[in-house]
């Protein structure tokens, strides 16, 4: 991929958020002009141009308008939210592309589209299964059967040539500013605070999951926004199931605490989480049709989110 083959001018969807910031930045590392869009301005410093909008309270002709003023050709949705009935669900992550899909044909000229959906998606698998593309999307979740949603739209508009674009279906991420609601986010923030001499108590699932660094995900993106040619539908991951114990014990070397300050137990209950207790992507189409491998280890990504973590405010 060179520069010559990224975007001109793109507008970041969910720009504030724990994997939005890094595709501003890589973006903008690479040349491209950046529009960050988020319903309100993220508590650091901006670094790109910033418009506050919510996408689920918006018309399709007024998001339409906003991308034709900043002029975009490329939009990458990186939107995501919670909720706890199924129609919270749908309202924080459908409707928002809805009102996407409905202003993409409004412009002026064609605006390449690469939508994030998540490996949750899937639903929970056998141990030992690789997440290709071709396995039958069985969400458990409440938030991955609304981002399933959300991606068979894009898919289909994609499919009937409505929209030029792709859906990237996401991992689990680790690296630096990671979302303080993460388990991983969570920990480190709880580790920066915990005294040794009274030691802390962690219970992690008894789940292998993939992740993959975050910057490498926004990497994944680039190459998304880049390729004419690219399949509809790509899974993102390093391909390998990690023990989140084993992930645990890193984080608790990395961040300089006595082995045994933290006291880890291995909850043996089914994840409640909106994962599983497997996850391993097959990232085949994504090394041929992108051309994309991750480049970083996990030790990496832990070492570099400890270094952006601060502890939580006090009670």
């Amino acid at each position: 991929m060179t520069t010559t083959d990224l975007p001109r001018r793109v507008a970041v969807l969910g720009a504030t958020g724990c994997v939005g910031r890094h595709l501003c930045a890589a973006f903008a590392a690479r040349g491209t002009d950046v529009v960050a869009i988020a319903r309100r301005p993220a508590p650091h410093p901006p670094r790109h141009p910033f418009l506050p909008l919510d996408l689920a309270r918006c018309t399709g002709a007024g998001l339409a308008a906003v991308l034709a003023d900043e002029d975009v050709d490329t939009v990458v949705n990186a939107t995501l939210g919670w909720g706890s009935t199924p129609e919270e669900m749908a309202y924080a992550n459908v409707r928002p592309v809805e009102r996407l899909l409905a202003a993409l044909p409004r412009l002026p000229r064609p605006v390449r589209l690469v939508h994030l959906g998540t490996i949750h998606e899937y639903g929970p698998v056998p141990a030992g299964t690789s997440l290709d593309e071709d396995v039958a999307p069985r969400p458990a979740s409440l938030y991955a059967q609304a981002k399933l949603t959300a991606s068979r739209l894009v898919l289909a508009a994609v499919r009937g040539g409505e929209v030029q674009g792709s859906v990237l279906r996401l991992t689990n991420t680790l690296g630096p500013h990671p979302a303080k609601e993460s388990f991983f986010g969570a920990l480190a923030a709880r580790l920066r605070q915990a005294d040794p001499a009274e030691g802390l108590d962690v219970t992690v699932a008894a789940a292998r999951r993939d992740f993959v660094d975050v910057r490498d995900a926004a990497d994944a993106v680039l190459a998304a926004a880049a390729a004419s040619t690219a399949e509809p539908l790509v899974n993102i991951g390093r391909g390998t199931a990690v023990d989140i114990h084993a992930l645990v014990r890193t984080l608790v070397t990395v961040s300089g605490l006595p082995p045994d300050a933290v006291r880890v137990r291995r909850d043996d209950v089914r994840s409640r989480s909106a994962g599983a207790d497997w996850i391993q992507v097959d990232r085949s189409r994504a090394e041929r049709s992108l051309g994309w491998r991750p480049r970083r280890d996990l030790a990496t990504s832990l070492r570099d989110m400890w270094d952006t973590v601060g502890g939580p405010p006090p009670a």
